[in-house]
């Protein structure tokens, strides 16, 4: 995922879960065809993409109702009926989405009218159950904040120090640069492991060298 957003912004937290791939699913109610895209999007603008991709793909059909969440804070949140009425479509989309805890995604919900009016109760059950149905069959991302760390030692101590560091649980060497001034050394820890990281570092030093923060990335976690 990269650099997103600073440790220190309102609401944040250090792991979201998103969705893995792109997954659609289908549901029938009362011979109205409600199909959900569900995928990842990074950014409004590619939520939108995503949006105007699925709507050209089936214009004939009566309504593109859709729903996002965005930011590993889930911060900006936006829902959109389409033609549906008022609260019967976007934010029953929306609520499942808030109910999942997933962020990072971007669901529509596409339909093709059966000829029988479902009713207010009705088209909020189908547009949330769509979304339900995409989720069951989607694969669902962990990601977690790392902070990089930055270091540079003696030539002499570099490859002691690189190996000492690859050993450490819960810290994961990132580069290793060789330079005349000595061996710089990135590593990732995650945020309240930066403490811990300094400590080993003194200690693999004597205390002449340590460690500078110089970026966050997020990293998806393995099953």
């Amino acid at each position: 995922m990269g650099e997103r957003g600073a440790a220190t912004a309102p609401g944040w937290r250090p792991a979201y879960l998103t969705v893995a791939e792109p997954v659609r699913a289908e549901i029938e109610v009362k011979r109205s065809r409600f199909v959900c895209d569900l995928g990842p999007a990074s950014s409004e603008e590619a939520a939108r993409a995503v949006i105007e991709r699925v709507r050209a793909e089936s214009r004939e059909a009566r309504h593109h109702c859709t729903a996002f969440v965005l930011g590993p804070d889930a911060a900006l949140q936006r829902s959109n009926d389409d033609g549906e009425p008022s609260g019967t479509a976007g934010m029953p989309m929306l609520e499942v989405l808030r109910g999942a805890a997933v962020t990072d995604v971007v669901a529509v919900v596409t339909r093709w009218f059966g000829g029988v009016l479902l009713g207010t109760g009705g088209l909020i059950r189908a547009y949330g159950d769509a979304v339900h149905a995409a989720l069951e069959s989607a694969t669902i991302a962990r990601y977690e904040l790392t902070v990089i760390l930055a270091t540079t030692v003696s030539h002499a101590d570099g490859p002691r120090v690189e190996n000492a560091l690859r050993s450490r649980a819960g810290l994961r060497v990132t580069g290793v640069d060789y330079r005349a001034e000595g061996v710089r050394i990135e590593a990732a820890v995650p945020p309240a492991g930066q403490a811990d990281a300094g400590a080993v570092l003194a200690e693999l030093t004597a205390g002449a060298s340590g460690f500078a923060p110089v970026g966050e990335e997020w990293v998806r976690m393995e099953p």
